[in-house]
């Protein structure tokens, strides 16, 4: 993937989780929020740390300072074949001094994702106390609905128990209703 396609895998994937566990749970949008945020946030710092990990790979160069190469001393003339050692560590600097210029090149860009990850995660705190004012505003609503339920039934409890005093009340002084009957 270049850089602009995980710019864009971090946004799809956010609003891709964002639309799901929205469906999914519509009663919970705020943590549904929170949630696309920190994947976001999470996602981010992924690229940049995959960036770091490899600096070297060709997508990280913006077409900057061209890669090093040696000149080969072990070639000349008489005095070749003891120039080889020096043609090794000079492989070996120049190899040194092409990574560092890869990872230079590479660093902005882990900067700029581990950045927008970091203002990800400064949104967060925000939507992160939102949703828990939210959350505890639905449950005191939930317990205040409760509450109003049980009293309801403990009303009609009370109730049935008037109804069956009546009932039995009713029974015991007359146990024949039928007037006619000897």
């Amino acid at each position: 993937m270049s850089r602009d396609e995980l710019r864009l895998f971090s946004w799809v994937a956010a609003a891709v989780f964002a639309l799901v566990a929205g469906v999914w749970r519509p009663h919970r949008l705020h943590w549904t929020a929170l949630g696309s945020v920190l994947l976001f946030a999470a996602l981010n710092a992924g690229a940049g740390i995959y960036v770091l990990n490899h600096f070297s790979d060709s997508r990280w160069s913006a077409g900057g300072e061209p890669p090093l190469s040696v000149p080969s001393f072990s070639g000349a003339p008489v005095v070749g074949q003891f120039l080889e050692p020096l043609d090794s560590a000079l492989n070996g600097v120049v190899g040194g001094v092409n990574e560092f210029l890869a990872f230079k090149q590479a660093l902005p860009i882990a900067l700029d994702f581990l950045a927008v990850s970091g203002w990800a995660l400064l949104l967060s705190f925000p939507l992160a106390i939102l949703a828990a004012v939210i959350s505890s505003a639905m449950a005191r609503r939930r317990s205040a609905d409760f509450e109003k339920y049980r009293a309801t039934v403990d009303l009609l409890k009370d109730e049935l128990e008037q109804v069956k005093r009546q009932i039995s009340a009713g029974h015991s002084v007359d146990r024949n209703p039928c007037t006619e009957c000897p």
